[in-house]
């Protein structure tokens, strides 16, 4: 079964957005939105996690509440994923976080695997992969692979600028898997990526371009 594509329609975020497309948006400025952007699309993302009933006593008695049913794994796709890690963290900040590394060949757009390091707990847990560009999806595929391979059954992806390109390969590789976005851009280039988009989100976090 087809799990569900959300894509934002928040104004705060449309407006955090513009400030992450415009070129001219400096690295401090950009990393600092990027995780408010992240944060505030968590709530969102979070809204079917499991819960379990709890009894928990309060100065006042007794109150029949909830709390999560299980851990949740933040796995970033490295390097940028990174810049989203912090802006879901404010909201649960129990997560565990793994990392996987993998990037893309500029001549022949493939993924390539090179670093995981995963929470034991993972199996059982709530997983969200985050990587701020879905282009060709190819990474974001292999990574959610690898996840499995290790044993994680309950993935979302998480993402800010997407492509149609990129929504469809995750919905063909991975049917299993929720995907979140804040936005869906026109179309990608001849190198793969996303126009308008806004530019290397990697290079733009960490200012190495």
């Amino acid at each position: 079964m087809k799990r569900k594509l959300v894509v934002f329609d928040h104004p705060l975020i449309h407006h955090k957005l513009a400030l992450i497309r415009n070129k001219n948006t400096g690295t401090k400025e950009f990393r600092e939105t990027v995780s408010e952007i992240a944060m505030l699309m968590a709530y969102e993302i979070t809204r079917d996690l499991p819960t379990v009933d709890v009894d928990v006593e309060t100065p006042m008695g007794i109150a029949h509440t909830k709390m999560l049913a299980k851990e949740v794994v933040i796995v970033p796709v490295l390097r940028a994923g990174l810049g989203m890690v912090d802006g879901i963290l404010t909201l649960i900040p129990t997560a565990k976080i793994g990392h996987i590394g993998v990037y893309r060949n500029e001549q022949t757009l493939l993924p390539h695997f090179y670093y995981a390091k995963m929470p034991d707990c993972i199996k059982n847990s709530t997983v969200l992969v985050i990587d701020p560009m879905l282009a060709t999806g190819g990474s974001a595929s292999y990574a959610i692979s690898v996840l499995k391979e290790r044993g994680a059954k309950n993935i979302s992806y998480v993402g800010i600028v997407g492509s149609k390109t990129g929504i469809e390969t995750l919905q063909h590789d991975h049917p299993d898997v929720d995907i979140f976005l804040a936005v869906v851009d026109e179309k990608l280039n001849e190198k793969g990526y996303i126009v308008p988009g806004l530019g290397d989100c990697g290079d733009r976090l960490f200012g190495t371009k």
